[in-house]
This record gives C-alpha cells, structure tokens and sequence, in this order.
C-alpha cells in the first residue's frame, strides 16, 4: 500500500510541475510587450507593446519618408521642393515585423522560441529608386531648364575660308552623383526624429555636367576641310532657260557634299536626287552625234565641270567618257558625258581626309570649289592635243527632183577628233610628272549630200543614248 501511495505523489507532482510549467511557459509567450533592451534603427522600443511598437513604427517610417528635401540650382536660379520619398527614399523594417509576427503565430513551443531568440537590435533598411525624381526631372523637363545642345557649324566665307561656329554645351543632371548626395545626407535611422520637433529641409545642390554635341569644332577640324584646294569655273555662253535650269538643278544637288577618305562620287546618284528634288526641262541632248531636243540637257556641264576640279587636285578618276561631239565650254579631251544608266562619271577621294564640294551657278557662269586638305606646293595642269583630224564621211541618198548629174548638201559634216590629255605634276613650281589619262575619239559627223538616181545603204543604227539627258528625245 505504501508502494502504490507513492507512486500517486509522484505522479500529482509530475503533473504538478508539467502544468506549472506550461502555465509559466504559456505566460511567457504571451507577453504582449516585446522583449526588453529591443531597438529598431535607434530607436529604443524594448518592452513597449507589440501593437503599439509596429504603429509607432508606422508613424516613424512616415517621418522620415515625409522628412522635406529641397535641391538648388543656381543658373538658372531654382529651388525644387519634395519629400524624402518623392526624392526616391525607401524606408522599411520588413525584418523586425516579420519577427514580432513570428511572436504570435505558431504553436506555443515556436513562439517560445522565437521569443527567446528576438534580437535586440534591428536596422532600419533602406532602399532608394530614383524612378519618380527622374518623370519630373525628365529629359524634356531638362531641355527646358537649361536648353538644348547646338552643333558646331563649318561655314565657307564669301572670299572662300573656312570658319567653325563652336559648339554649344548644355547642362545634364548628374544623376549617379545625385544619388551619392542623397543617400548621404538622407536620413538613416529613427534617431534625427528624437532631436527636431520640426525637420529642417535637407539641402543639396542638384549636381550638372556639361553634355556636349554630336558635332563639335574638334571633330569637324578632324574631317580634314581646312582650305580651298581648286576652283574651275565654266561658261553657260547663250543657254537657254530649259539648260541653265537643269545646270542649276544638277549643281544644287552637288552643292554641300562631302566625300569621306576613299569616298566615292557618283554622278548617277546626284542626277537621281536632283530629277526627284528640282526635275529637269526641255533643253537640247546628244543622240547619236547628233544634238535633239530633250529633257535634261546641260547636265553634262555639271559632270564635266567637276571632272576638271578632281584632275587639279590629282584624285583617282574611276569611270569617266568624252562626249560623242566636242562641247563648246571646254576644250576637247578635258569634258565628261553622261547618260541614264549607260555612262556614268565617278572619282574616288584619294586625298586622305574628306572632301567638301560647293557648286554654284551664278552671273552665268558655273564655278566648283573643292575644299579639304592638300599639300600647298603641289599643283596640277592640264594640256590637252589634237594627234589626228578625223574626215567627215560623204554619204548620198538619191534624190528625185534633182535634174540628172544634180546634186545637193543636205548637211555639212564635220571632221573627228582623237585627242590626248596629259596631266603634269609640280611640286614647288618643278614638274615631277607627267602622265596621259585620256585619250579620246570625237566621231566625225556625216557630210550628206543627195544627188539623181544614185542611193546608199543606210549604215546601221547604233542604239540610242541619251547623252547630256535623262529621258526619251524628241526627235525634230
């Protein structure tokens, strides 16, 4: 009996001191106040009440995010106001809520735990997104503050120098800059809001570079155009209204454009731009030997014109033709044809650096300028000759009014020509070269004479190229 009677002491002690414990343990976890000597980001909370500890937080976090930033300008002289957040702040305690969370959720054992482990001091976390700052300081808020870029100008004076308008450069806003400011004097803890009643206005300069344009006087000075190299002007003499304009149209298009080192100038491609910009008139065309009216006449004069200039200046000439018949504004072997998809005109620019081209019509007369960079003891000429006279060829076709033994010159022909061009180099006034690059053929022109009862066989008909023109002739 005594056995069995201490044994049920023992056992009421056992649940004795299990159902102290729990009850001690229970109370433990329960605690509505946190644990003791517990701060967040400086700020003391240990053992306030956990509900009242994250609406304190909730009224601190809203503080600081609140906390007033003003950032100055002074050219323009401005001041932009806003708040922490508004600034791009970020303030939160995602840990320590998630901590005292843990403190009422679970069962009493992870409660315990959680509890008995709860750090004492947890930092205030702080992000910055700088998203908002940069919609209300956007790019076009930014071109309107301090205006936009200008590019450098290069511009070609009336007694023909070339002069550069610099470049203008406008402020930025440094923004990687701007961050370091205002992460550094943002404030970092809950310890400024025990110190000032009311918060005084963090100020900071908003933080500029100069951006500077695409185009500047150094980069312009590094294409090359420091000087005119030639000019080679020639005569429009009595060219009707159609031919100037279709001149003009083609030196328009030519007018302005640079070729880069090793570029190429493509007669075809200005042609195409001046037809679809200007479009071009009625002016007389070669067909044949042979000027008929058409639309584009004059162009030539264009090509040829330039083709003059590149030969000064020793450039490579990489497609070039003399015309069928010699022109009156340039001596023969020295004049470059062109027709729509047949022949073309084309250069390369040796020179090294680009190339400006400037073409004008003016006081009836066309003048092109080359400008660039070009040794100023080196210079070129031009001599063309004649090595042989081609006679014109006599053609009859009968004729029946003429009497018998009549005959009649329905047109004078004219000789032919095969020239050659030599281009001679000097260098300081001294010929170091002298060197041929064309030798042309100038077709003779039928004389065509008819006479009684004699006919010839029509000889066959070359196919029809335009020459100095863009479309379909007319045919007298």
């Amino acid at each position: 009996m005594k056995k069995i009677h201490l044994a049920v002491i023992v056992v009421f002690s056992i649940l004795f001191i299990g159902s102290a414990s729990y009850g001690l343990l229970y109370m433990y976890v329960n605690q509505p106040a946190l644990p003791s000597k517990v701060q967040v980001g400086g700020w003391q909370i240990g053992g306030v009440n956990r509900s009242e500890a994250l609406l304190g937080l909730d009224e601190r976090l809203k503080k600081l995010g609140d906390w007033p930033v003003t950032l100055e300008v002074d050219e323009p002289s401005l001041t932009l106001n806003m708040t922490a957040i508004e600034a791009g702040a970020e303030y939160s305690a995602d840990d320590f809520r998630a901590a005292v969370h843990e403190l009422e959720e679970g069962n009493v054992w992870e409660r315990a735990y959680a509890r008995y482990h709860f750090a004492e001091e947890w930092p205030l976390e702080q992000r910055y997104n700088n998203q908002s700052l940069r919609t209300r300081l956007s790019p076009e808020w930014e071109k309107e503050t301090f205006g936009t870029p200008a590019d450098a100008v290069r511009r070609i004076t009336s007694n023909d120098k070339v002069q550069y308008i610099p470049e203008k450069g406008v402020r930025r806003i440094a923004w990687d800059e701007l961050e370091a400011r205002l992460l550094a004097k943002l404030p970092h803890d809950f310890t400024v809001l025990d110190n000032a009643n009311t918060p005084a206005s963090l100020l900071i300069q908003l933080p500029l570079y100069t951006q500077q344009p695409e185009v500047t006087v150094e980069s312009l000075r590094k294409e090359g155009i420091e000087r005119k190299i030639i000019q080679f002007s020639t005569g429009l003499g009595n060219s009707t209204e159609g031919r100037i304009h279709n001149v003009s149209a083609a030196a328009q298009s030519v007018n302005g454009m640079i070729l880069e080192p090793g570029g190429m100038f493509d007669y075809e491609k200005i042609i195409r731009h001046a037809e679809k910009e200007y479009g071009f008139r009625e002016a007389p065309v070669i067909v044949r030997g042979r000027l008929t009216p058409g639309i584009g006449g004059g162009i030539c004069q264009v090509s040829s014109t330039v083709y003059n200039a590149a030969l000064l200046t020793g450039l490579d000439i990489v497609e070039r033709r003399n015309h069928s018949i010699p022109v009156k504004y340039l001596p023969k072997g020295l004049d470059a044809t062109f027709a729509s998809g047949a022949i073309n005109f084309r250069f390369k620019n040796n020179t090294g650096k680009s190339l400006l081209i400037l073409a004008e019509v003016k006081n009836h007369q066309l003048t092109v300028k080359f400008f660039g960079t070009f040794p100023e003891n080196v210079s070129y000429a031009l001599e063309s000759h004649t090595i042989e006279t081609l006679s014109a060829p006599v053609k009859y076709v009968s004729s029946n009014v003429l009497p018998d033994g009549a005959q009649q010159v329905l047109q004078n022909g004219q000789p032919g020509y095969i020239v050659e061009t030599v281009r001679i180099k000097k260098v300081d006034g001294k010929v170091v070269e002298s060197k041929t690059i064309s030798r042309d053929t100038y077709k003779a022109q039928d004389r065509l004479i008819a006479r009684s009862g004699h006919s010839s066989l029509p000889d066959p008909q070359e196919p029809s190229v335009v020459e100095d023109g863009v479309s379909d002739t007319k045919q007298p």
